[in-house]
């Protein structure tokens, strides 16, 4: 009678191996406790990991770690004590000097583990050796151990290498860090998974920051690596020792369009997951002010749909539309236009007229601030401020707000002020639900006409 049987997939097969390959070695380690016991007593797990360890600086050693050579690696490394050396580097690097007054080379050691360095570079069979020789899994010389180096450096094979073999998903560095914490960049979130699966604790703050893996994952802009988190109960309401939320360091880490989508995707699944999109830290800074600052107008306008408040203020008095006027001066490539009409449409005052001078140069912002007045006010405060070659290049746009500083404004122009300051912060979502004609929806919200009529 024929069996039933299924086809194992390759992961299962190399999970399966690597089971074995703990169970044999954890056998052998059984044995040699038993044989010596009674000579002398096992030590601890704590006495394994505080005894003295010699120190090694062979640079045979080193190229050999480094490397990834197995064969010299089996041949150096043949029993615990060489697995659990101290491997020590020295380097020369600038530091300032006080007593000479300049930049001198100074030598600066640091020391690590030879199950780390070849942990960090992916160099799986040397770490299965070391360890089938007895390195300690969770040991922390350098700061980190063998497994945060793994994650840092994105090395997934090594990382399940490791959690197999018994290394601790929590595991704290010396800077107080889970693995799961040093999961930065795309390529690990597959070491993030793994992590999760075995036991990794998503909401465990780090001791110097506060900061949790989501907090982490969203300030970098990591969308699946929080959808990740989400999916195991991150709590979005978390805050870092400043006062932040996950939203806040998304908006803070979007720098310019080149990034704010990816930080705009990761935004959107934490306010779909509940997050606060009016929460501020300790400064009263909001993730509004944030995304203004960094000039990010698809994440200003996502975080104004969810109840951000265009007119609050921060810490230092601050609004968003004065952040934005900051991105304008720190960024040439900023489209402040599309901020500006979104802040506007969701109920920010018009800035003050001696203010639209930091917005000179920039005709089609400064055509939509125009806008939000009954009537064009005095120039004197932005007329100066307009470079000579961009006045040329747009010099219609430019004329006509000059021909209409405190002159009466046309009668379709004041109805759409009126209507705006009616609708107030809803004014965006008004236009959608008005019966207007798409031409006459885009003038209610401040349409770019190249022209002040």
């Amino acid at each position: 009678m024929a069996r039933e049987t299924f086809p194992f997939t390759s992961s299962t097969l190399r999970s399966l191996r690597l089971q074995q390959e703990w169970l044999e070695w954890d056998d052998r380690r059984r044995a040699a406790a038993q044989q010596s016991r009674s000579h002398r007593c096992p030590l601890s797990a704590q006495a394994r990991l505080t005894r003295p360890r010699h120190t090694c600086r062979d640079p045979a050693v080193h190229n050999a770690l480094f490397s990834g050579d197995l064969q010299q690696v089996q041949a150096l490394f043949q029993d615990e004590e060489a697995a659990n050396m101290i491997v020590e580097m020295v380097s020369n690097q600038l530091a300032w000097s006080a007593e000479q007054g300049f930049w001198v080379l100074t030598p600066k050691t640091k020391q690590t583990a030879p199950l780390t360095i070849v942990a960090a570079r992916g160099y799986t069979d040397c770490a299965r050796h070391l360890i089938l020789q007895g390195a300690e899994l969770d040991a922390r010389i350098g700061g980190r151990t063998a497994l945060h180096e793994a994650c840092a450096q994105a090395q997934p094979d090594c990382v399940q290498l490791l959690l197999t073999f018994g290394a601790k998903a929590n595991v704290l560095s010396e800077e107080g860090t889970t693995p799961l914490h040093l999961c930065t960049t795309p390529e690990s979130l597959q070491c993030a998974k793994l992590l999760l699966e075995a036991g990794a604790k998503v909401n465990l703050v780090e001791s110097e920051r506060d900061m949790t893996p989501l907090h982490v994952a969203a300030a970098r802009g990591l969308d699946k690596h929080v959808a990740l988190y989400l999916e195991h109960r991150a709590d979005v309401g978390l805050r870092t020792s400043q006062g932040e939320t996950a939203l806040n360091a998304a908006c803070a880490g979007a720098e310019g369009r080149g990034e704010g989508g990816q930080h705009e995707a990761v935004a959107r699944l934490l306010l779909k997951a509940g997050a606060d999109a009016r929460a501020a830290g300790r400064k009263r800074h909001t993730p509004l002010h944030n995304a203004c600052v960094n000039g990010c107008g698809g994440l200003v306008e996502l975080l104004l749909s969810y109840g951000a408040c265009a007119r609050v203020r921060n810490g230092a008095g601050h609004t968003p539309m004065d952040c934005v006027l900051q991105a304008v001066q720190d960024s040439a490539n900023s489209e402040p236009e599309v901020l500006f009409t979104a802040l506007l449409d969701y109920g920010a005052q018009p800035m003050r007229p001696e203010m639209l001078k930091h917005c000179a140069n920039f005709p089609r912002a400064l055509e939509v601030l125009l806008n939000a007045y009954p009537c064009v006010p005095s120039c004197d405060t932005w007329v100066e401020a307009v470079l000579p070659e961009l006045w040329q290049e747009h010099s219609d746009f430019y004329s006509s707000a000059l021909h209409m500083v405190n002159q009466p404004r046309r009668l379709q122009h004041l109805a759409r002020v009126a209507v705006r300051a009616q609708l107030g912060s809803r004014c965006r979502q008004a236009a959608a639900w008005l019966p207007l004609p798409p031409i006459l929806r885009d003038y209610l919200l401040l349409r770019v006409e190249g022209l002040i009529q």
